[in-house]
């Protein structure tokens, strides 16, 4: 990876390439009076330090540029200042310093920050948040080992991505990767997708085909919403993973397989194991490691960089250039609870980028709805914060939570509508 240095002082500069260069990093040094667009342009970093008179409109600018074009901006001030250190961080700076400079510091900082950009670039995860680093942090922890992963968390908040960069990042990288979504299978072929059929098995059954646990021999076998799984099924879940072999449907013959399971739920799983609607031995079996994937209410700080991503993504997409966000306009979607998470925030993105003129994205460009809600709903649907506002706060909490669930369960109704059909289409 490549850090474009623009430093002023000499003497950390040399000393910052030097510590870079020795960590294996590329670095290109850039004296400051030199044309940085140019520059950037010709080096295409992953990283960029910037310093000189970083107060300036024109460096603030670029800067920018540089965010929406997906490179990270360390900044290095010539005060210390809050006023300065607030105004470089409000242009999009991850990390500003002050002079003089500590240039170990300053190492370390970018480290940090190259790593996660890799995992993100590996991933395909965004986020500076702590729950981000922490979520990345376990994906790492966990890639290297063959264990059975649970990840929790909303619809929408990435958890086939999570899945994906598990697989991705172990020793499995060179095998199938297959994703079923066992929600939306209705009962009656869901052992036959997981485990297969011979031939005849039952009507309709022409041929022998192969279940999902048999193509991911090798691999990694991804089970979505596995909290909808019937009961009988999870007797033979359980004994696959405990036995490491699956029977086909309608055979006798046991199959050995090497695959690893990464499940994962929108649900409590927990509370319906409490209830007996799931079976607790499968929950511990599925549960070895866990990754819990926060909303995006929960992580607000990483809605700005979501924003930017996304507007970039989809301008280059649709041949449609923009000049970044307006800060009224990021507020406003910063405030949003996203009931549906990343995944609505990113088609929300591209509705705007296709349909807005090629300019600034304004508030005007924001669905009336999501505009309404952002002035006059509270937004704060995580745990309820006790304080002056008493039983009409906690009520108001309980309101907009209620709110929030019911949307995304209907949303995730008319998806599985969707697939049910689709499948019955596909078996005649």
């Amino acid at each position: 990876m490549k850090v474009l240095i623009t430093l002023a002082d000499l003497e950390p500069a040399a000393r910052l390439n030097g510590l870079l260069e020795r960590a294996g990093f590329q670095t290109a040094l850039i004296p400051p009076v030199d044309d940085l667009p140019t520059a950037i342009a010709r080096e295409k970093p992953d990283l960029s330090v910037m310093t000189g008179a970083l107060v300036d409109l024109t460096n603030i600018r670029i800067a920018r540029q540089q965010l929406w074009d997906g490179c990270p901006v360390v900044g290095l001030a010539d005060l210390d200042e809050p006023a300065v250190h607030e105004r470089l961080r409000a242009a999009g700076f991850l990390d500003v310093f002050s002079k003089p400079v500590d240039v170990d510091e300053v190492f370390d900082a970018i480290k940090r920050i190259l790593e996660r950009r890799r995992l993100q670039q590996a991933t395909g995860l965004i986020g500076e948040s702590p729950a981000m680093r922490e979520v990345m942090v376990k994906i790492e922890q966990m890639a290297p080992v063959s264990s059975t992963v649970l990840i929790e968390g909303e619809s929408g908040t990435g958890k086939e991505l999570v899945a994906r960069a598990i697989h991705q990042l172990s020793g499995r990288r060179a095998g199938p990767f297959i994703a079923v979504n066992v929600g939306a299978l209705p009962e009656t072929l869901l052992e036959s997708e997981l485990f297969g059929h011979e031939k005849g098995a039952f009507t309709g059954a022409a041929e022998r085909r192969l279940g999902r646990f048999e193509l991911a021999d090798g691999g990694t076998l991804f089970l979505d919403e596995i909290g909808e799984i019937p009961q009988s099924t999870q007797v033979k879940l359980l004994r696959v993973l405990e036995e490491r072999e699956v029977t086909r449907v309608g055979s006798s013959a046991a199959i050995d397989i090497d695959v690893r399971v990464v499940a994962a739920t929108n649900r409590a799983l927990r509370e319906h194991v409490i209830e007996g609607q799931f079976r607790a031995d499968l929950y511990y079996r599925l549960n070895v490691l866990n990754i819990y994937l926060p909303p995006l209410r929960e992580r607000r700080e990483d809605i700005p960089i979501l924003v930017r991503r996304f507007v970039s993504e989809f301008s280059r997409r649709h041949e449609k250039p923009f000049h970044g966000i307006s800060a009224d306009a990021m507020q406003v979607l910063s405030d949003y609870p996203w009931p549906g998470n990343v995944r609505e925030l990113r088609n929300l993105i591209e509705s705007m980028v296709v349909l807005a003129p090629p300019r600034e994205l304004r508030v005007e460009d924001l669905p009336r709805e999501l505009r309404e809600g952002g002035r006059l709903l509270p937004v704060h649907v995580g745990p309820v914060v006790r304080g002056s506002s008493g039983v009409a706060g906690h009520e108001l909490e309980f309101i907009l939570r209620s709110l929030v669930e019911l949307k995304m369960q209907v949303e995730e109704l008319r998806h599985r509508v969707e697939d049910d059909r689709s499948l019955r289409d596909v078996s005649g």
